[in-house]
C-alpha cells in the first residue's frame, strides 16, 4: 500500500501578526542569529533612508494639503462659473420670452380696435393683462438674475485670487521639495537597492510583522537593541535580567514584553 505524501500547509499572513506571535519561526538556534542579523541590518537601511525622509520636513505633507485646497477651489471656481452661465441663460430666455409677449400684447391690442362682441374683447383683455404679468414675472427673473451674477462676480474674483495665491505657494514648495529630493536621489537609490537586497532575504512573515511594527510607532523602529544595558530602546523600560542574557547572545528571538519590538545585540553580528 502506497504511503500518503503529506503536504504542510503554512497559514496565511495575517497583517496584524507582530514578532510575539512569529516566535516559533526562529526555532532553529543555528539560523536565528543569522536572522536576526539581517533584521538587524533592515533597520539600520530604514533608518538611514528615514533621516533622508526626514530633510524633506513638512514638506510632502504641505504639497499634498494644498493640492486638496487648490483641488476644493477648482471645484467652487467651477460652482460659480456653473452659476454665473445658468444665470446668463435665464436671463436671455427671459428677454426673448418678453419678446414674444410684447409682440403678442401688440398683435391683441390691435384686434380690440376691430372686434364689436363684448364678450370677446373682454376675453382678449384678459389675455393682455395675463401676458402683462407674465411680462413682468419675466422681469423679475432677469433682475433676480442680474442680482446673482453680480454676487458670484464678486466672489468668483475672491475664490481666483485666493487660487493664485495658492497656486504660487504650491509652486514654491513644489520647488523646494524637488530640490532636496534631487539632492539625495542617487543617495536614497543605493540604500533603497541594499534595503531590497535585505528584505529578499526575509521570510514573508516576518517581514509583514517587521513593516507593521515599524508603521505603528512615530520612531519607525521595529529592531533595537539594549539602552543603557538593561532598557529596551525603543520604549525604555527595563529588561529582566535572564531576558538580558538571551539578547546578548543572539541566540534566541527575545520581544520586549511592553512594545513588542525585537531585540538584539549588534555586537555579535
Amino acid at each position: 500500500m502506497a504511503t500518503k505524501k503529506i503536504i504542510k500547509k503554512e497559514a496565511p499572513i495575517d497583517r496584524r501578526e507582530t514578532f510575539v506571535s512569529i516566535q516559533k519561526t526562529f526555532a532553529e538556534p543555528d539560523k536565528v542569529q543569522e536572522k536576526l542579523g539581517t533584521l538587524w541590518d533592515l533597520q539600520q537601511s530604514d533608518i538611514k533612508i528615514d533621516k533622508i525622509h526626514q530633510l524633506r520636513g513638512e514638506l510632502p505633507v504641505e504639497v499634498a494639503d494644498l493640492e486638496k485646497e487648490i483641488a476644493e477651489l477648482e471645484g467652487k471656481i467651477g460652482n460659480i462659473k456653473g452659476r454665473i452661465s445658468g444665470n446668463e441663460t435665464v436671463i436671455t430666455e427671459n428677454k426673448g420670452l418678453i419678446v414674444e409677449y410684447d409682440a403678442t400684447i401688440e398683435k391683441y391690442t390691435g384686434q380690440l380696435e376691430t372686434i364689436a362682441n363684448n364678450r370677446e374683447y373682454d376675453s382678449l383683455n384678459k389675455e393682455i393683462e395675463n401676458l402683462g404679468l407674465l411680462r413682468k414675472i419675466s422681469e423679475k427673473h432677469i433682475v433676480e438674475a442680474k442680482e446673482d451674477i453680480q454676487k458670484d462676480t464678486e466672489i468668483l474674483g475672491r475664490q481666483e485670487e485666493k487660487l493664485a495665491v495658492k497656486n504660487e505657494d504650491l509652486k514654491i514648495k513644489k520647488e523646494e521639495l524637488e530640490t532636496i529630493i534631487e539632492s539625495t536621489a542617487k543617495e536614497e537609490a543605493v540604500l533603497q537597492g541594499e534595503r531590497d537586497a535585505l528584505a529578499a532575504k526575509i521570510d514573508e512573515r516576518t517581514l509583514s510583522a517587521y513593516e507593521r511594527i515599524r508603521s505603528s510607532y512615530n520612531n519607525h523602529l521595529a529592531v533595537v537593541s539594549l539602552y543603557n544595558e538593561n532598557s529596551c530602546g525603543g520604549c525604555y523600560n527595563t529588561i529582566p535580567p535572564q531576558r538580558i542574557i538571551d539578547i546578548r547572545s543572539n541566540k534566541r528571538m527575545i520581544v520586549c514584553e511592553f512594545c513588542g519590538r525585537i531585540l538584539v545585540n549588534p555586537e555579535n553580528f
